[in-house]
């Protein structure tokens, strides 16, 4: 399974098949490239990564206590310079340093002070597991895309002469863009950088961990 695959070889396969007999696996190549295929296919029209992955974001400040995250869920923040000063983690309310939920981080002692590009932040984003949803929607669409291989530019098809069959020739159903919609970053804030990942447990790095 490649990094970023939004479901798996199996769950594709007992998808797609039918009665008691195993789906064959005569096609897993196939299937595995389009897993590939749609799982950069959904997170492009999401605007977003789905599995965990470090971020840096360097930031205007905007002269307030709070910046909202661009990219989301925040499980860990790793880092935080403003104006150049490192910003250690609050260990309580109360203490001076950096705070955050999974969508905002917060100041105390601290201000996110006016300039531009000032502010930079790394931090750990997205879902150890694919939602279930996104997982259902890549499923759908590898299916979609492998049965369409026997009709490929076809736009419908007479049975018989009694009877036509019309295909869709969305890239997307109206079903899956309602499984996926809650997901998509429909403004971002700013352009992402992704950093090469650092584990949660290493505690030399991370500053703070949901």
């Amino acid at each position: 399974m490649t990094f970023g695959d939004l479901t798996t070889l199996a769950d594709v396969k007992a998808w797609l098949q039918t009665g008691q007999t195993a789906f064959p696996a005569t096609d897993d190549a196939l299937l595995t490239r389009l897993i590939t295929a749609a799982s950069q296919y959904i997170q492009t029209w999401l605007n977003r990564q789905i599995a965990l992955t470090d971020y840096l974001e360097t930031r205007d400040g905007t002269g307030g206590h709070r910046l909202q995250f661009a990219c989301f869920p925040v499980s860990a923040v790793l880092s935080l310079t403003i104006d150049g000063q490192a910003v250690p983690f609050a260990p309580s309310i109360t203490a001076a340093g950096f705070s955050f939920s999974p969508t905002q981080l917060s100041v105390r002692g601290y201000r996110f002070n006016r300039g531009a590009q000032n502010v930079v932040v790394a931090y750990t984003s997205g879902y150890s597991i694919t939602p279930p949803e996104v997982a259902q929607a890549c499923i759908e669409i590898v299916a979609l895309r492998y049965r369409e291989r026997t009709r490929i530019g076809e736009l419908s098809r007479s049975l018989g002469g009694a009877e036509t069959v019309a295909y869709s020739q969305k890239d997307m159903s109206d079903a899956i863009k309602t499984l996926l919609q809650q997901y998509r970053l429909v403004a971002p804030i700013v352009a992402i950088h992704p950093i090469p990942a650092v584990t949660g447990a290493d505690a030399a790095t991370v500053s703070g961990v949901l």
